[in-house]
């Protein structure tokens, strides 16, 4: 027989001990092991073997020997690990196990830190009675934002009229008034039939992705990203390839790594712009360096919009798809931020330029905005209202508003921090902050998280959520009012003045 792997022999210990990936890392966690989620992922594929302290950890917790579980020599029967080993999330019937139902492995690639390991551990310590700050995620409401009168009240008068389907890609309304911003961002091109709605602009990124990947497909996307665009792509059987964005040049994409990362297999580039988690906003030169890439490749462009009326200093946002008007273009975003509206779920993205040589993509688009049969029909009805009329979102994004003042004060007490330096965003609500790693001795920027909330009771994501490689960044959300910045400010800088990671 041939020697088994590493990979093998984890599978099976697992397999025989009842584990799922996810028990290993919430085991790790309360050990204070360092291990992470997208460890275990890579170890159980076979690309990586763990170091000798993780080996340990990991042979110890599933109750078998070191040198088995690295495949260099097989256990007596009697030793190997037994399917009668006892484990509370198995149950029996007339002593026999029962069947165990796993997660598809499409899954093993896919990561969502956002909602991760770190979010896990807070969660359990508010369970047991601990209050926790989030700056984990871009949700305006607990933060006293509020949806604007007139949209709710335009919600309770049709709400009657909503108790039945809409057209799969969306109300007339929703999509008519759609069209008319598009028309406003210059994008070419647009009929009602080009825009479909969805439940969060979230819910089109994975269509749109499932619509387009073969397996091995590529697809460039930004790092850092948002990492629910490399979830999707590895979901549909795609490869993320991700491109640099230089924080030297204020989280600009580094058009000469995009240009080494095309291959034949490349059908499509992403870009965040307004970025998250960066903030950062693309200028006019950026914007058209990329499309003359795509146009050079023959790439489609997907570019995520969501915070494009959340810019602030004067600065103007600009839809890449309206210097492309020869290129498939697919435009993305909603009200969740702008309309400080997260839980009502309405996102849209927008088909534009060039259609006729993405006519097949479309028609998949089309077979799976079917199969979900419409989003949320209540947050359609409110679009054309949200959509026309005095923004108020303006008047948060300008001196004296509250998303303004709070990124003046957090930047400022940020960076403050020796050791933390930060690009100062330029809109949505984010910023990504950089450690010195050497000056606080972090290698391991999940650790890093998980100490600042087990001391602090502050939640925030690590650089590595979102698909960033180096240990060395966070994102914070600014959303909170200023009296409580102050205090997670405060308690940063304090966690910073003793933290060496161990």
């Amino acid at each position: 027989m041939p020697k088994e792997s590493f990979a093998d022999r984890l599978k099976l210990a697992m397999e025989q001990q009842g584990f799922k990936q996810v028990d290993l890392v919430h085991a790790a966690l309360e050990q204070n092991v360092k291990l992470g989620k997208s460890h275990v992922s890579q170890y159980v594929s076979g690309k990586t073997v763990p170091r000798p302290e993780l080996l340990h950890f990991l042979a110890e917790t599933l109750q078998v020997e070191e040198d088995w579980l690295k495949g260099e020599k097989d256990l007596p029967e009697q030793a190997a690990p037994q399917p009668e080993i006892r484990n509370p999330n198995k149950e029996s019937s007339g002593g026999k196990n029962m069947r165990e139902f796993k997660k598809s492995s499409k899954l093993d690639d896919v990561l969502y830190d956002v909602r991760g390991p770190v979010v896990d551990e807070a969660t359990r310590m508010e369970e047991d009675g601990t209050q926790i700050l989030k700056l984990n995620i871009g949700n305006p409401a607990p933060f006293g934002f509020h949806t604007p009168d007139e949209v709710i009240y335009d919600m309770r008068r049709q709400l009657t009229e909503c108790e039945g389907y809409s057209p799969a890609n969306g109300l007339f309304s929703a999509r008519k008034a759609i069209m008319q911003y598009a028309q406003l961002k210059g994008i070419p091109n647009v009929t009602v039939d080009d825009i479909y709605t969805g439940n969060g602009v979230s819910e089109l990124i994975n269509l749109s992705m499932s619509a387009l990947l073969d397996n091995g497909d590529e697809i460039l996307i930004p790092s850092p990203d948002y990492p629910l665009w490399t979830a999707c792509a590895n979901l549909a059987g795609g490869k993320a390839v991700h491109y640099i964005c230089d924080e030297q040049s204020d989280w600009n994409p580094d058009m000469e790594d995009i240009k080494r990362k095309i291959t034949d297999k490349t059908k499509a580039i992403v870009i965040i712009n307004p970025n998250n988690p960066t903030g950062a906003l693309y200028p006019r030169e950026i914007l058209q360096q990329i499309v003359d890439v795509a146009r050079e490749h023959q790439l489609i462009i997907f570019s995520d919009e969501i915070y494009d009326r959340l810019v602030m200093d004067d600065e103007k946002h600009i839809s890449i798809a309206s210097m492309a008007p020869d290129l498939f273009c697919v435009t993305y975003s909603g009200l969740s931020k702008s309309h400080m509206i997260a839980g009502f779920r309405i996102g849209w993205m927008i088909l534009s330029g060039n259609k006729r040589i993405a006519k097949d993509y479309i028609e998949g688009i089309k077979m799976l905005s079917n199969m979900r049969l419409c989003s949320n029909v209540p947050a359609q009805s409110i679009v054309q209202t949200a959509l026309g009329g005095h923004q108020s979102v303006n008047d948060y994004v300008v001196p004296g508003g509250r998303l303004y003042e709070q990124r003046e004060f957090i930047y400022n007490a940020l960076t403050d921090i020796p050791g933390i330096t930060c690009v100062k965003p330029k809109a949505a609500f984010y910023m990504f902050p950089k450690i010195d790693i050497e000056k606080f001795n972090i290698t391991d920027d999940e650790k890093f998280a998980l100490d600042l909330l087990r001391d602090k009771k502050i939640l925030l994501i690590h650089g590595g959520g979102f698909n960033w490689k180096q240990p060395d960044h966070f994102r914070v959300v600014y959303l909170p009012r200023i009296e409580v910045l102050k205090e997670a400010a405060r308690k940063i800088a304090d966690f910073f003045s003793y933290y060496r990671q161990q």
